[in-house]
Formats: C-alpha cells, structure tokens, sequence
C-alpha cells in the first residue's frame, strides 16, 4: 500500500509535467518554428511513466529513500502511541478501581493524557507534511532530470515526446514510438556514470 500510494503520487507529478518546451517570442518563434520543421518532421515518441519509474536506477533509489523515511517515520509514531494507549489503559483501569488518592489527581491524569493525545495527532501531521513535502521535492528533482535529459535527447529526432501512464493516453502506436526502453537505458548509464565520479 505505501509502494503504491507514493508511486502514484510520483507517477502523478512526472505525467503532469514530463516534457517542456521554451519557444522564443514574436517573429523569432515563427522563425525558429519554421526551421525546426524543416529540418525535423513531425516525429512524435512516448514514454511509458510507469516503466520509467520502475526501471530508471535513480527513482528507484529516491523511492526507495521514501518508503525508508515512511517507515522510519511510522515505526517513531507507532512506539509513541503504543505508549499512549498503555497510559490510557491504565487510566482507565485506575478509574474503575478507585485508585486515584483524590479527585483532583485523576482529573490532572486525564488532562496529561488529553495533553498527550493531542502532542500525538500534531506529531502526526507533522511527519505527514514531512513526508509529503520530501515526495514533492523528489518528483522536482525527477522532473527536472528527466526534461533536462529529454532537452538533450529529442533534439533533431522528435518534436513532441507524450507520457503514457498505465496504457491511459494512448491506444495504438507503431514499432518505435514507445521510447521508453532507450531513454531508461540511457538515463542509467547517465546515473551510474555520476556515481563513479
């Protein structure tokens, strides 16, 4: 479930903005437009975003960093509220046992623990937003990867690169459109080549 849930948040980030394309202004665009289309055909290609995210050594090392911090995160929550419900247990039992000294005292028991408990849900939240805000700038940082390597990539070969997401956007294409399998082999070698540095 958490594979899933952060793979469909990075799958949702990477289809929104796969591919961007500056153009220059005014008489220039029409210019740059018109040389571009001479000297390159309407040549369209996709990627398959599902493939790329599972195949492409990068993401899976950031997605993997993710689901290590999730669970780190989740295991910290879990042992603190584990402790909570053994207070509130025992609060509990102490109340149905008369084993409070005074009135008083149990009421400063049950505040601590009303205390606690809302110490745990803002706790909660915060390694939620955490979470979330490490998600987005991994989805950043894969976009960014990915438009600068295609930058590079589409120049004098494709003047559109489309993203596929789980077959969604497209029903047919010819051999050779699908690019996926080049541009994850050469986003690996482009990897593994900065890490021997």
């Amino acid at each position: 479930m958490k594979k899933t849930f952060i793979g469909h948040l990075a799958l949702a980030a990477l289809a929104c903005s796969l591919f961007i394309q500056c153009k220059p202004s005014g008489n220039q665009a029409s210019s740059a437009a018109a040389a571009d289309s001479a000297s390159v055909a309407t040549t369209i290609a996709y990627i398959n975003a599902d493939t790329l995210l599972m195949t492409y050594d990068y993401a899976k090392k950031l997605n993997e960093a993710i689901i290590s911090k999730s669970e780190s995160s989740r295991a910290d929550f879990n042992q603190k509220y584990r402790v909570f419900q053994q207070d509130a247990v025992e609060f509990q039992r102490k109340v149905q046992n008369n084993g409070f000294l005074s009135m008083e005292r149990a009421q400063k028991e049950q505040q601590r623990l009303q205390e606690a408990e809302a110490k745990l849900q803002e706790l909660n939240e915060t390694l939620t937003n955490e979470l979330l805000r490490e998600q987005d700038r991994i989805n950043r940082e894969l976009r960014d990867t990915l438009t600068t390597f295609l930058n590079q990539y589409a120049k004098g070969r494709y003047s559109l690169i489309l993203s596929n997401t789980s077959g969604d956007n497209v029903f047919y294409s010819a051999p050779g459109v699908d690019i996926t399998a080049d541009v994850v082999e050469q986003l690996n070698a482009r990897y593994k080549a900065s890490q021997n540095k």
